[in-house]
């Protein structure tokens, strides 16, 4: 039997994040800042620490700038420690001059890293969920059964199946097929995999944990580009691959609407992911701001991160972020605001597109502000019709969401509305 100190976590650190635009306009999706004061990279980089994985590689690509800044400043072990948090960003080689191609191709590109480590299993992560995990009950099921794969896994309603790699198991829980994001019935027919009429399928969570041989094997063949849809698949045929059941929450937040969602529902009185967990925390870039203050508002169903100001406004259903500046007579309803970097200093030559605040009057509703935008008094922004795109003047909507993007300018007085 092994143990987690023999186990590399690789965290893949996602494409172009086109899904995710205008929020991965200038960073990468793992970099996304989350719930009012994390990023989404911390999930995966949390869980791995506190199930006992000290060694961990973030494989990055695009608009890796401030993923990069931010895990630098974020997970530095002590000298007395064996741990580490390492960037493999994509390179061009003599070998090679293709950038990664895929979830496989990203990983195949790092196995020189990956063998230099000399552990005997990787696994393989994505940046972009919200889970709390403990990997070495996984890892526990994997060494128990003997499997050179095995994939965490869900279950997974119909209406959603076109969403997730679908597979099947045999009754001691090898998988003994995989299809992914099957729309055909007849495919979907032949991989139920459950009684319960609500959720008959098991689907794939993007999670999976390999014997360092038998990756280096698969990944061997240069036409296996992405895990889901080429390498678990073609496995199942040559290796011994098993199904691991998480039955914890677990979200894919690849979507504006789904990002959006989510983060609102951890406003709720009791959601089903929260940050308060001392023996699972989710760590992050530590700060030193003073606590929120709070003038004379209303806030109802508030998620309030740390640094804000606010002057009686009313916020509801909402995310506030790191120091946020939201000033008198503002309404904000089911709205994610991500706060700011940094407090400007009075006469900054960037405030002549107004300060970096929510300003006087405004009334925003349904949207998601990102960092270091400037709201001008008087501003209102309502939601859209779900499903509804539309590019306007510093502002988009996708899915019916209003985004502004990062270090927006809204003019005094804009209406957004539909």
């Amino acid at each position: 039997m092994g143990s987690m100190d023999d186990i590399l976590g690789v965290i893949l650190g996602g494409g172009r994040g086109t899904r995710l635009y205008p929020l991965t306009q200038e960073r990468s999706k793992p970099a996304v800042p989350m719930a009012g004061k994390y990023r989404l990279i911390d999930i995966p980089i949390s869980n791995c620490i506190n199930s006992g994985i000290y060694r961990i590689a973030v494989l990055t690509q695009f608009n890796s700038v401030s993923l990069h800044r931010h895990i630098s400043r974020t997970y530095n072990f002590d000298a007395f420690h064996v741990g580490w948090v390492q960037i493999w960003a994509a390179e061009q080689t003599v070998e090679n001059t293709n950038w990664y191609q895929g979830t496989a191709d990203a990983v195949r590109k790092q196995l020189l890293e990956i063998r230099s480590t000399r552990m005997k299993y990787v696994l393989i992560l994505a940046g972009d969920h919200l889970y709390r995990m403990d990997f070495a009950k996984m890892a526990d099921f994997h060494m128990q059964n003997k499997a050179d794969i095995t994939v965490a896994v869900q279950p997974v309603a119909a209406s959603d199946a076109g969403r997730f790699g679908i597979l099947k198991r045999n009754p001691d829980g090898r998988i003994i097929d995989f299809v992914e994001k099957p729309t055909d019935p007849l495919v979907l027919k032949q991989v139920v995999s459950r009684e319960d009429p609500l959720k008959p399928y098991l689907g794939s969570m993007g999670i999976y944990l390999f014997n360092v041989d038998v990756l280096t094997e698969l990944l061997s063949n240069p036409s296996l580009d992405d895990f889901g849809a080429h390498v678990i698949p073609n496995s199942i045929k040559t290796h011994t691959v098993f199904g691991y059941d998480f039955d914890g929450f677990w979200e894919d937040i690849g979507t504006i609407r789904s990002f959006y969602e989510t983060n609102l529902m951890l406003t709720e009185k009791n959601p089903p992911f929260n940050f308060f967990d001392q023996k699972f925390p989710i760590y992050t870039h530590p700060r030193f701001l003073p606590g929120s203050t709070i003038e004379d508002s209303i806030l109802k169903d508030v998620l309030l991160a740390e640094g804000c100001c606010i002057e009686k406004a009313t916020i509801t259903h909402s995310v506030i972020g790191l120091r946020s500046q939201i000033r008198c007579n503002t309404i904000i309803a089911d709205s994610v605001l991500m706060g700011n970097d940094y407090y400007e200093k009075p006469g900054s030559l960037e405030a002549v597109c107004g300060a970096l605040e929510i300003g006087e009057g405004c009334e925003i509703r349904g949207a998601i502000i990102d960092k270091n935008a400037r709201i001008n008094k008087g501003v209102v922004i309502q939601p859209f019709p779900k499903g509804t795109n539309l590019d306007g003047d510093g502002w988009v909507v996708r899915d019916g969401i209003v985004v502004i993007p990062k270090s927006g300018v809204i003019k005094p007085g804009t209406r957004i509305t539909p």
